[in-house]
């Protein structure tokens, strides 16, 4: 199809090449074409590359000329990256971040999965894998050479520093607040509160589109109105949810069902105040706001009070009521906006923005954190397993090197590297047994 009847061309060197039908000889496009020998491609195998002009008409024609070639056939979906990982190429950890990294929408996403793409989380899984299979090799030496004193002494001990080590650096990475996930899948942002408060026009304004109904009739939300957000390189899932109210209606009571079990759910709530109904002295305000956030939230923690329609109070009343409440305690981050004048949508923003990145962490900096809800699972059977060591440690050797051995087999299948041929490598090595 290229034209190489005689002989390959160069590996890994780009040519400007006719690309023929091998059928009709019928030229189909220039383009470049590269070869790249096994084992140096992305797969490890031989592979060759077209880069094709990419209107429909010539990709089609080139893939219906290359089903003509005898013994090719499309490749099933995720093929090329299968047997990368097959021939060692990609590791588990590897291989995810790369499907992450096709899937990224914002920039913090890109930049995580990018990171993970390069090794630098499967790096990290295997050094441990690596110490824990050291640490079996070693009790597994001790129960069954020790009495032949080939088995130095003190070997048991060294193991007890290394399990307890390992045991807190998971834990430690088991403690992450959930912020590489959450980068992964999205911050759940939730808006809730009374009726008629602004939810939905806060709603539109985030997004920017009309994504919900205003109106100025109470209920107007029944159901959750989902939309998608980047703020600032960060992944927002946000949530327009029914007012919080008591009604005779089924429908209505639905929604707000469901309301508040999207509250439960979020990982940042937005409380929004109609703030035409606050009191006017900063004392009552607080107190009123106090009893409205516990109707609404049952943890604080996580929650922005947001007070809309700032533009029917006073100016006074609005300067008085700004810069007091944010010194009250008890009371989450307070920002005055309306969405009718755009009046403190900017610093309301940039709050918004400050709690979702403390949330989702800074994915360039500090120890790679977990992405995957599978690696979380492994991992915590892992800790439990290295438990189990500690916990049999003095009374039955062999179930305590069953935990380490359960310890090593969850990390594999983090990584996608079990295997028994190493312990008995590390036990021969560094015992120099079987001279």
């Amino acid at each position: 199809m290229a034209g190489f009847t005689q002989r390959l061309p160069p590996p890994r060197t780009a040519l400007l090449r006719s690309i023929t039908d091998p059928r009709s000889t019928e030229v189909l496009d220039r383009g470049l074409v590269l070869w790249f020998p096994a084992p140096r491609s992305f797969s490890g195998e031989d592979s060759v590359e077209f880069h094709i002009h990419g209107g429909p008409a010539v990709v089609t024609a080139v893939l219906q000329a290359l089903g003509s070639v005898p013994g090719l056939r499309p490749a099933e979906a995720g093929e090329f990256t299968r047997r990368a990982f097959q021939a060692g190429k990609l590791g588990l950890t590897e291989v995810e971040g790369l499907g992450d990294l096709i899937h990224a929408e914002t920039e913090a996403q890109r930049r995580q999965a990018l990171r993970q793409m390069s090794g630098e989380l499967g790096r990290l899984y295997q050094d441990w894998s690596d110490r824990l299979k050291r640490c079996l090799a070693h009790v597994e030496a001790f129960i069954d050479f020790s009495e032949d004193e080939l088995i130095e002494d003190g070997v048991l001990n060294r193991v007890d520093v290394s399990v307890s080590d390992l045991q807190a650096e998971i834990e430690r990475h088991l403690k992450d607040e959930r912020r590489g996930e959450r980068l992964r899948s999205g911050v759940q942002v939730v808006i809730a509160g009374a009726t008629n408060a602004g939810k939905s026009s806060l709603l539109n304004k985030l997004c920017q589109r009309p994504a919900a109904i205003v109106s100025p009739i109470a209920g107007t939300t029944r159901d959750v109105v989902e939309t998608a957000l980047d703020l600032g390189g960060f992944p927002v899932l946000l949530s327009d949810t029914a007012g919080l109210r008591d009604s005779s209606d089924l429908v209505e009571r639905e929604g707000v069902r469901r309301a508040r079990e999207r509250v439960e759910q979020a990982d940042l709530t937005l409380v929004v105040v109609d703030s035409a109904h606050l009191p006017s002295e900063v004392d009552r305000a607080a107190a009123f706001l106090r009893e409205h956030l516990r109707s609404v939230l049952p943890d604080t923690d996580r929650c922005l009070l947001v007070l809309n329609k700032a533009d029917l109070l006073p100016e006074k009343q609005r300067q008085k009521l700004d810069t007091e409440l944010r010194g009250v305690s008890g009371l989450p981050a307070v920002r005055l906006i309306s969405c009718q004048t755009n009046e403190g949508l900017k610093a309301f923003l940039t709050v918004l923005h400050s709690s979702v990145k403390t949330l989702c962490g800074d994915p360039l900096f500090g120890a790679p954190t977990l992405t995957q809800a599978r690696h979380r699972a492994h991992l915590q059977r892992c800790a439990a397993a290295l438990a189990q060591y500690q916990r049999y440690r003095d009374t039955d050797l062999a179930l305590a090197a069953e935990g380490v051995r359960l310890a090593v087999t969850s990390l594999g299948r983090i990584t996608g590297r079990v295997g028994a041929e190493e312990i008995l490598d590390i036990i021969f090595k560094d015992f120099c047994i079987g001279k």
